[in-house]
């Protein structure tokens, strides 16, 4: 028999996540591992029937007592003497038996949805029989050893996830679980079902004996709302072991993926013996110095830009604020460049960037997907947060599109420990049109979760702030049944007018930046951005294939490609006529200097050059749907730029038409504003 199983971090206490049952393998703990990981060591198997594990042959070899012993084995082959268990559905029923069979190795039990067999009267699914030939296939007639084994065991799997994961806007957790279990056999799936039924030669046991000789500390974690196992056994389990109960109103079963921040906690603070810190720090000296929290996005290096310009302004109200700020590459790059202090814990977080990276193509990014694909980051940056808040150093924490601090808090409203202040720039999920219905699906439901977010608890953000002006705001619904945009946005924010990163120079303060850059008075300068991730090669390469046809029409043109600080110069192909740079600090003065520009199409550059009234190109990402809907939108109403789709700037002729086109248009377009920064700071330090 083979066991897989995997250790991590380095902690001196081991706490062991015990699989559930084979539907799904180790896989369903992939929200606790990071953060628990940090703190303790940690060790995951797949349990027998599923994942890297055998998959044995019969019933017998799926009972309880198997389960318990393959337990053993694993603390055994990791090394671990002693652990606190934490088990999900069946996971809690080897774990509590265990506890009562093997004291020695046990510190603790984290139960969670346990389904232990124990009674507490019947449930709708115990009206039929697993084992019988039944004449219907509705609700949990699906449950049945023969449907599975005759062709319905995918109708099966999807009714029992839908189940399992019943709590409002659990598309993502349903998803998941679909892929998972589909490494499983029906048979297979059959033979661990009568093994724990106690069917087909399988031995079982009543529970009640192992339970009350359970001596360890006990935690039941249970959803009241639980479909698959009710919240009674969990009540129960309580009782016979004399441990404490913690009932999440509403949620049900899959409670690690669906409330992994309180699920985290939990496990955290009953394996430390630890109580609860309180919500909220107690008020410091009067003459303490004032200190913000301020989380900058690292997607992009245009948050970077605009919330230093707010930092400044809010020091000049609250003169002595101490700003301290988490981030990751590349924007805390950008920080230290400016003499910002960010914040050691931000060592802790996990690479948005690198993922985006990873989720693209060709000019392409569906950003809604690979947003959806982050929930292992975004659980992991969201608990590295809560740690650093719960110091409580901070009086005030602003969050610049930092989506996990804002979901989680509404989820969480108990973890506000300090005023919260919400930056964006967008505000609604849009489906891309070859998406087809089940994505104007995804992004209605994601829209319809954080408008009731919003409706719950409408004092969680002590200051929404949108960045621009009302009319910047598209005009779409959020989805069928759903308010406007626009409307909804104007009735739930404030607006700061756009924040622009720099001051932007006249045409007597551009002609003088000119000179310090080198540039002759008859020479044309053409500069080729992308912003911070690695996203925008493709771009860089297509301009580089159009130089020679621009320079054969525009001698005097030169271009400046910029690479950014996640892509290397030595990989793109040189051109004469065209300087390639890597990261370029002051990249904003050149695209102030420039005759012309190409950009991706990223709402801080654009609204850069606009402020400038240099002539520019930008080419959205495909899939992109802020940067195809919410940035072109914007653009459009400025009057700004010049749309080209990936399909026209791929062609070399094509892409060098245009920029000749462009850098003969005249300046015009909507003014922006400039002073969007000391608005948005007056806004946000008034919560001080």
């Amino acid at each position: 028999m083979r066991i897989a199983y995997d250790v991590y971090g380095e902690g001196g206490t081991t706490v062991v996540l015990v699989p559930p049952w084979a539907i799904v393998d180790s896989r369903s703990w992939k929200l606790q591992v990071p953060f628990l990981a940090r703190h303790f060591r940690v060790v995951t198997f797949d349990g027998r029937g599923s994942g890297r594990s055998s998959r044995p042959v019969g019933a017998s070899a799926y009972s309880d007592a198997e389960h318990a012993e393959d337990l053993i084995a694993v603390l055994d082959a990791s090394g671990t003497r002693t652990a606190v268990l934490v088990g999900l559905s069946c996971g809690a029923t080897w774990a509590v038996r265990v506890a009562a069979t093997h004291p020695e190795r046990v510190r603790g039990v984290v139960a969670i949805a346990p389904a232990c067999r124990l009674d507490v009267g019947a449930a709708p699914r115990d009206q039929f029989r697993w084992d019988d030939h039944l004449t219907t296939t509705d609700g949990w007639a699906k449950h049945n050893k023969h449907y599975w084994l005759e062709g319905g065991y995918d109708d099966f799997r999807g009714f029992f996830f839908d189940q399992m994961f019943n709590d409002p806007h659990s598309t993502r957790q349903i998803e998941d679980a679909l892929a998972w279990s589909a490494d499983v056999e029906p048979g297979t799936l059959a033979d661990t079902e009568a093994g724990r039924l106690g069917l087909e030669g399988a031995r079982t046991d009543p529970m009640e004996p192992f339970c009350t000789r359970v001596r360890c500390p006990v935690l039941v974690m249970h959803g009241t709302e639980d479909r698959i196992r009710t919240h009674r056994i969990g009540e129960r389990l309580a009782e016979l072991t004399h441990g404490s109960l913690v009932l999440l109103e509403g949620a049900g079963h899959g409670l690690p993926t669906r409330h992994p921040v309180r699920v985290n906690a939990a496990i955290r603070e009953f394996t430390e013996g630890t109580a609860r810190k309180p919500n909220h720090r107690p008020p410091g000296p009067r003459t303490r110095a004032k200190r913000v929290l301020f989380a900058s996005s690292p997607i992009g290096l245009g948050h970077a830009l605009r919330d230093l310009a707010i930092a400044d302004q809010m020091r000049l109200l609250h003169p002595g604020l101490q700003v301290d700020w988490l981030t990751q590459s590349p924007v805390a790059a950008v920080l230290d460049e400016a003499g910002e202090r960010v914040h050691p814990a931000s060592h802790w977080l996990a690479n948005e960037s690198a993922h985006i990276e990873a989720e693209s193509g060709e000019h392409d990014l569906h950003v809604f997907d690979a947003i959806r694909r982050m929930d292992e980051i975004m659980v992991n940056n969201f608990m590295v947060f809560d740690e650093l808040v719960a110091e409580g150093d901070h009086d005030l924490v602003v969050a610049d599109e930092a989506w996990d601090i804002d979901h989680f808090l509404h989820e969480c409203p108990e973890r506000k420990r300090c005023a919260f202040a919400w930056l964006t720039d967008f505000v609604g999920w849009l489906p891309m049109p070859d998406g087809g219905d089940n994505e104007a699906r995804l992004t209605a439901d994601y829209n319809a979760e954080m408008i009731e977010h919003r409706s719950r608890h409408p004092g969680l953000r002590d200051r929404s702030v949108f960045v621009g002006h009302p009319d910047d705001v598209v005009a779409d619904s959020f989805g069928p049944g759903l308010p406007s945009i626009r409307e909804w946005t104007e009735q739930n924010f404030e607006f700061s007018g756009y924040v622009t990163g720099s001051a932007t120079p006249g045409p007597r303060a551009t002609r003088r930046l000119r000179h310090q850059l080198g540039l002759r008075p008859e020479e044309l300068l053409c500069v080729v951005s992308v912003g911070g991730s690695g996203v925008g090669s493709t771009l860089l390469r297509a301009v580089l294939d159009a130089v020679p046809e621009v320079r054969r029409l525009v001698p005097e043109l030169r271009f400046l490609v910029v690479c950014g600080p996640r892509i290397d110069p030595a990989s793109l192909p040189h051109r004469r006529g065209a300087e390639i740079r890597g990261y370029l600090p002051g990249l904003h003065r050149y695209l102030a200097a420039a005759d012309v520009a190409v950009v991706q199409g990223g709402l801080t550059t654009c609204m850069e050059l606009a402020a400038t009234r240099t002539p520019f190109l930008y080419v959205p990402l495909e899939h992109h749907f802020e940067q195809n809907f919410h940035v072109r939108h914007r653009l459009e109403r400025y009057g700004v730029g010049r749309h080209l789709a990936w399909a026209d700037a791929a062609q070399p002729e094509v892409l060098a038409e245009n920029v000749v086109a462009e850098l003969h248009v005249e300046p015009g377009g909507l003014p922006v504003e400039s002073d969007g920064a000391a608005h948005a700071a007056a806004l946000i330090a008034a919560l001080l």
